[in-house]
């Protein structure tokens, strides 16, 4: 009987001591499942705050590539309407002092030194038609000052300048409206004008550089 109930006590003791190891195992194991499992889910919050990171740098930097781009874009603006404005205020003072010159040629016909610079249009106009004879024509004004004299002067200004002697007489049509000179040839086919607003044309390179470097130093650097 008392053997009976020792190995009753003996199982009894195992089965306890088996229970007791296959609940400290799950518990083991428990505990392993939920490390690994807040193992997971601190590395996937650490990877969603990395990729989360990454995504604002990228915006952030997305963002800063647009300002400076659009930065970038203003200031060309700006500068291109600067220098529109800057070269329409310069066209603007230049055709001003054209103007001025204009209105102070014309000023200068009743001056007696006026007759030299009409010596010297007829002279450039004649060498440059090439023409062995050729009619002066001129406007009302000038055409007063051109007698025989001043024409006898030109054609010895030519003989000096080109040794040819050329024909000139004074032309028949109706005065020009604008002050300055035009010779036809005697044939009528060509004819060199030397008014005075295709004078300017004709140099207006020369003579935009000559009011550029005077009145803009900071011309030539646009």
């Amino acid at each position: 009987m008392e053997s009976a109930k020792k190995e009753k006590d003996i199982a009894a003791s195992d089965s306890a001591s088996i229970i007791s190891g296959i609940e400290a195992d799950a518990l083991a194991e428990e505990q392993k499942i939920i490390k690994e499992a807040q193992d997971s889910v601190a590395e996937k919050k650490k990877y969603a705050e990395q990729k989360i990171e990454s995504i604002l740098n990228d915006a952030h930097k997305e963002a800063q590539a647009k300002v400076e781009a659009l930065k970038k874009k203003n200031i060309s603006s700006i500068q291109l309407k600067l220098k529109r404005r800057s070269l329409n205020m310069k066209d603007v003072v230049m055709r001003n002092i054209l103007d001025r010159a204009e209105k102070k040629l014309d000023s200068m016909i009743n001056d007696a030194q006026y007759r030299s610079i009409l010596i010297n249009w007829i002279t450039e106009a004649a060498i440059g038609l090439g023409a062995e004879s050729a009619l002066i024509n001129a406007s009302e004004k000038e055409l007063a000052l051109i007698n025989d004299q001043l024409i006898s002067d030109v054609q010895e200004k030519i003989r000096n300048k080109t040794g040819k002697q050329i024909n000139l007489q004074l032309s028949k049509e109706a005065p020009l409206k604008s002050q300055g000179v035009v010779l036809t040839a005697a044939d009528g086919r060509t004819a060199f004008n030397n008014q005075v607003r295709t004078r300017m044309l004709r140099k207006e390179r020369e003579i935009r550089m000559a009011i550029y470097d005077t009145l803009f130093t900071d011309y030539r650097k646009e």
